[in-house]
């Protein structure tokens, strides 16, 4: 049955059905469907549309797409101060799995963007996941959490948004917004890059980083470069996290994979 490229089916799913999902059917019968694991915090609102889009072209290209939430965040049950990394990647074995059984389609890759990307990589056993898409994935934990605690600091004293600067009590333990655990800040700390063994896009937009991206590199890896994307840029932190590029390299990607 063909179904409208644009459709969108909002549910809740897991234990509990405490998990938001959004499905978006393939356009016609398909033998591919994508998960598409979010980033946290700011990048999660900076990239919402652009998820959406992505999700909208591959359903065209006849495959389907699950969006989701993570535990705490989003539409998904509990509160920001209690996501939890080993949690998300429950969930996210859990998405999987919702998404084979609502597309009728064992095979499943998985995109994230960020620390969606790591994620992705951190459940890519348990969720089978077939192929991995990773966009700009923290490499360096320490270093993402220096410059997430430097903004939050700049903006404790930014004039230019607020009237005043703002009293540290009011701004504890949070990154740009989002409240974060002393356990959370501890867990993505640990975070260490295992290179994925099976198919992998790689998909690179941060030039500082070119080094990096070498040390995590394996032979079944396959990295294309994008125009650099504004991440921590503090001058556009309002703004949407939008790439045509990125949209086009996943969908041409997914159409080619067998």
């Amino acid at each position: 049955m063909m179904v409208e490229a644009e459709a969108e089916i909002p549910f809740h799913f897991g234990t509990g059905a405490k998990l938001f999902g959004l499905y978006h059917p393939a356009a016609a019968p398909t033998k591919k469907s994508v998960l598409l694991c979010p980033p946290f915090g700011q990048d999660l609102i900076r990239t919402h549309r652009l998820y959406r889009q992505l999700a909208q072209t591959l359903a065209a290209a006849g495959i389907a797409v699950m969006r989701f939430d993570y535990s705490g965040s989003g539409d998904s049950a509990g509160s920001s101060i209690d996501v939890d990394w080993n949690q998300c990647i429950a969930d996210t074995v859990a998405a999987a799995d919702e998404l084979r059984v609502r597309s009728h389609c064992e095979t499943v890759a998985a995109f994230g963007a960020r620390l969606g990307a790591n994620v992705a990589m951190a459940s890519a056993t348990h969720a089978r996941f077939a192929d991995l898409m990773l966009w700009d994935p923290i490499t360096n934990a320490a270093a993402h959490i220096a410059r997430l605690d430097a903004m939050q600091n700049a903006l404790q004293h930014d004039t230019n948004r607020f009237l005043k600067s703002r009293p540290a009590t009011s701004v504890a333990d949070q990154w740009l917004g989002f409240p974060v655990s002393p356990m959370l800040r501890q867990q993505l700390l640990d975070l260490r890059v295992v290179p994925p063994d099976g198919p992998t896009l790689l998909v690179d937009s941060r030039a500082d980083e070119s080094t990096v991206w070498n040390e995590h590199t394996a032979p079944s890896t396959k990295t294309i470069k994008l125009p650099r994307t504004p991440w921590d840029d503090p001058e556009r932190l309002e703004l949407a996290i939008l790439s045509h590029e990125l949209i086009q390299a996943i969908a041409t990607h997914m159409q080619e994979a067998r």
